[in-house]
């Protein structure tokens, strides 16, 4: 059968097409001008010369140091999340009693908490701690704010492997250990990769746990370092963009090496 056209489909990614790709093409046209092209011309010209003085000024600013900051709060976000989320997640799926299941339904109550409600308990904490001003007093409250959905998401693609391999591993003579490394994990890969990419976003994004519980330009992160094109005469948009543009990069990185995982965690184990 002829298949017809579908015009209002059509239709409907185009402006969806231009609702997205307007604000790209003005970000990175933005990051190839200068100051007083960007004012003169406006945002939505196309750039008469090209330059990379946005990229190499936003490293002279700094920007060199904050990103590795982030970066390191990142990876030690994320390696908390895999070291503690996949056992408590194998507990919470194979354990038959009801204090695991109170426990895990207490456990999920984190995910009603907002940050913004605990961030003045958290700068005591953090200070008698002796933790203020340290990267480590970052990594610690965004890794616990993000257990409890990583914990959700697993749990859920592990409650997905079929109870038969299970049971035909125990008649092997498997133990807990043997079933968590050599079955559990390697099925769970989606789960994994969903949780890596979610803590990964949620530490490279994080504003407010910096803001409040770090104060020195060493334990700056990407988030707070974007201050620094604020000036009193105004805001240098074109190092701005090039200074967001650069931050995007390893965000893009993860989605694109996980984004196959990603998406069969999302829809189910084996992606059915």
């Amino acid at each position: 059968m002829k298949r017809r056209p579908n015009y209002l489909a059509g239709a409907g990614s185009l402006v969806w097409l231009v609702l997205v790709g307007l604000p790209l093409y003005v970000m990175l046209a933005a990051t190839l001008r200068t100051r007083q092209d960007y004012a003169s011309k406006g945002p939505l010209s196309f750039p008469g010369d090209f330059t990379l003085d946005n990229y190499t000024g936003a490293f002279d600013s700094g920007f060199g140091r904050y990103f590795l900051n982030t970066i390191i709060v990142t990876v030690c976000v994320v390696g908390v999340v895999l070291l503690l989320v996949p056992p408590l997640a194998y507990a919470i799926v194979r354990s038959r009693s009801r204090v695991t299941s109170q426990i895990f339904r207490l456990f999920l109550l984190g995910l009603a908490i907002p940050a913004q409600a605990v961030i003045v308990p958290m700068f005591y904490l953090i200070t008698e701690a002796g933790l203020y001003d340290n990267l480590l007093g970052v990594i610690l409250p965004t890794a616990a704010f993000c257990l409890p959905m990583s914990a959700l998401v697993l749990s859920g693609a592990m409650r997905d492997i079929s109870p038969e391999l299970f049971e035909a591993m125990t008649v092997d003579g498997a133990s807990p250990r043997r079933m968590f490394f050599q079955l559990v994990v390697p099925l769970s890969r989606g789960g994994l990769s969903t949780i890596v990419v979610f803590s990964a976003l949620q530490a490279w994004n994080g504003f407010l746990f910096p803001l409040v519980l770090t104060q020195s330009d060493s334990t700056k992160v990407i988030t707070l370092g974007l201050y620094n094109f604020q000036t009193e005469h105004g805001i240098d948009i074109p190092g701005l963009l090039g200074a967001v543009t650069l931050s995007m990069v390893p965000v893009l990185l993860i989605y694109l090496f996980a984004r196959r995982a990603l998406v069969q965690g999302l829809m189910g184990v084996g992606g059915k």
